[in-house]
């Protein structure tokens, strides 16, 4: 190698452990015009490449160095990051490990391989991974960036696990985080807040407390402790908090949308108008903020104001709307559309499209040809419902149309007032084709003479209020006492179950809807937290007792037991938050009356 070559060579490298990724890449780049045949520059030009988020480049640079040399493992591990980072994650997976078949001492690769498989919620998989480096004693042998990697990965898999309500464990991967990095900012926090999650709040006041007086400005944290004091009534306390982090970051979006998130959850429907307003005076024209007001409009009926509010989340700018999606059609405001065809597209949640799909009849009556889109999950479900002319999958080429609207639209197109809630059940059915229709014929007829009850105790990990409306399956254990009940599980993925007796579990038999909503149309009774399954069940009427969180979300409304949205289902509603014990409570003895 020429020596002018060398000296570009060794500037890249300098410039790269100085972690100073766009000088580097520029430097990596200049020696490989001269140097083109070098595998290792060509695979550390694409980490630098992966740090500044340019995947294409990173990727074409993997492939330039494993054409020199096939075997190149960074290359290898930077091609399973390039896939990762563009949500390939079944092929990073198989990329990683294949990594590790061929050098299995790779640090690098544990990791990647340890954070791919959290971002596809395996988090058994991931505790492996990260499990098995370093072993215990031999944490100093690590780079220091990985070494801060791995602790990182521990505590984001803590949190993962706060998440499914896996406590101890949680406790367990953030105390691992800190064995490695007993400044892991991360850790310290999960741990006030699994604490929390307990109903531990004395605990988690001083964990939360202690972290603070270490770092006073960290709003996160500061944030945290606002919840705890607000959970244990301490609202004097709460508000002082409040006050001292809002003259930090009185203009702080993110800070408002937190406090005004705890007021929701904690049912202080005048302080949370109140920031609003308070926010509305420093950013007047922030379209988030009639957003958050439908929510309390329709969580008191306030319809159809609320719908004309909840209407300002389709001019909420996409960096706080990541998903959020433009169409070169003209939106469909409820006027006739005769010889033309409209799409109704979905939103949100899988919840909100079988709830809001109830109005498909009633856009047909005013026009043309009607597209569903729906998730594909949902697909064999939503073409039950009538007045679709053809049901799409999300994210598959569309059949051209000439106007759209959302789904969640259409409450308001319609003018909805409570009274006018369009509430005929059942609007979804079985579809013919149940791809485990045999398997859960089998399953089913184990119920023999005994009454069939469907059950369901956790949403989504995603859901960003899944810790509020999920129960731990300790807290079914009265259902127990229920006689002549053959229990079967509609849960899909938490790998625990409730201590019952007679206890099928159907979620490994679900391949989509299809297959739930043939089970569900056996069952006589349904008892579900706020989750899909819950609008499925209401909208094929099926006798239904939902499981409410103190204040739940706005389609529920306050201070009733039944639903205008689905009459065949029933209300129970925590008296204080975390109560979960009264709700079950409160089931078993009704249910026992009512036999």
């Amino acid at each position: 190698m020429h020596g002018k070559h060398l000296q570009l060579l060794k500037k890249a490298q300098a410039l790269d452990l100085a972690e100073r990724a766009q000088d580097a890449s520029i430097a990596y780049e200049a020696f490989l015009r001269c140097e083109p045949k070098h595998a290792d520059a060509w695979s550390d030009l694409a980490g630098q490449l992966l740090k500044l988020g340019h995947f294409d480049r990173a990727q074409a640079a993997c492939e330039a160095s494993l054409a020199l040399n096939p075997n190149h493992l960074s290359a290898h591990i930077n091609l399973g990051i390039v896939l990762m980072r563009n949500d390939r994650l079944e092929a990073a997976e198989r990329q990683l490990r294949s990594v590790l078949a061929s050098g299995p001492q790779r640090t690098d690769a544990h990791l990647f391989l340890a954070e791919c498989l959290l971002n596809k919620k395996d988090l058994e998989g991931a505790r492996q991974a990260l499990a098995e480096l370093p072993r215990e004693g031999q944490t100093d042998g690590i780079y220091p960036l990985l070494k801060s990697k791995h602790a990182e990965l521990w505590a984001i898999l803590g949190l993962a696990l706060l998440e499914v309500q896996r406590f101890a464990e949680a406790e367990r991967a953030c105390q691992a985080a800190l064995l490695l990095q007993p400044s892991n900012l991360r850790a310290k926090a999960n741990l006030g807040s699994i604490h929390m999650a307990q109903g531990h709040l004395e605990e988690a006041e001083a964990q939360l407390r202690s972290f603070l007086a270490d770092h006073p400005s960290n709003d996160d944290v500061r944030l945290l402790l606002i919840t705890c004091l607000a959970r244990k009534g301490a609202w004097p306390l709460a508000e002082q908090e409040i006050e001292k982090i809002l003259q930090q970051e009185p203009g702080n979006f993110i800070v408002h949308k937190s406090i005004t998130g705890i007021y929701y959850t904690l049912g202080r429907w005048d302080a949370y108008r109140a920031e609003i307003d308070r926010f509305r005076a420093i950013d007047p024209a922030c379209a988030y903020l009639d957003y958050q007001q439908s929510f309390v409009e329709l969580l008191f009926g306030e319809m159809p104001q609320g719908w004309q509010h909840f209407e300002a989340r389709l001019k909420i700018p996409k960096e706080l709307r990541p998903g959020k999606r433009t169409f070169e059609q003209p939106a469909w405001h409820g006027e006739s559309f005769a010889g033309k065809t409209l799409l109704l597209w979905a939103e949100q949640g899988l919840g909100d499209t079988l709830m809001f799909l109830r109005y498909v009849p009633l856009v047909k009556a005013l026009g043309g040809r009607v597209l569903v889109e729906a998730q594909p999950p949902l697909l064999e479900v939503a073409a039950t419902c009538e007045g679709a002319d053809i049901v799409i999958p999300r994210g598959a080429p569309w059949v051209p149309f000439d106007l759209q609207a959302s789904l969640m639209s259409l409450p308001w197109i319609f003018r909805t007032e409570l009274a006018s809630i369009p509430a005929e059940v059942p609007y979804l059915s079985v579809p013919e084709e149940v791809p485990h229709r045999q398997e859960l014929l089998e399953c089913l007829d184990r119920a023999r003479e005994n009454t069939r009850v469907g059950l369901v105790w956790a949403g989504s990990p995603g859901h960003g209020r899944d810790y509020e409306r999920s129960l731990p399956v300790a807290a079914l254990a009265p259902l127990a006492q229920l006689p002549g009940v053959a229990w079967f599980s509609f849960q899909v993925g938490r790998e625990e179950v409730p201590p019952l007796p007679n206890l099928t579990s159907l979620g490994p038999l679900f391949g989509n809807f299809a297959d739930t909503a043939y089970a569900l149309n056996a069952m006589d009774l349904l008892i579900t937290v706020d989750t899909s399954m819950a609008h499925l069940a209401g909208a094929m009427g099926i006798p239904t007792l939902l499981l409410l969180s103190f204040q739940p979300d706005y389609r529920w409304l306050l201070e009733r037991d039944d639903s205008p949205w689905y009459p065949t289902l029933r209300l129970y509603r925590q008296p204080a938050y975390g109560d979960w014990a009264s709700v079950i409570h409160q089931i078993v003895t009704d249910l026992t009356q009512e036999n």
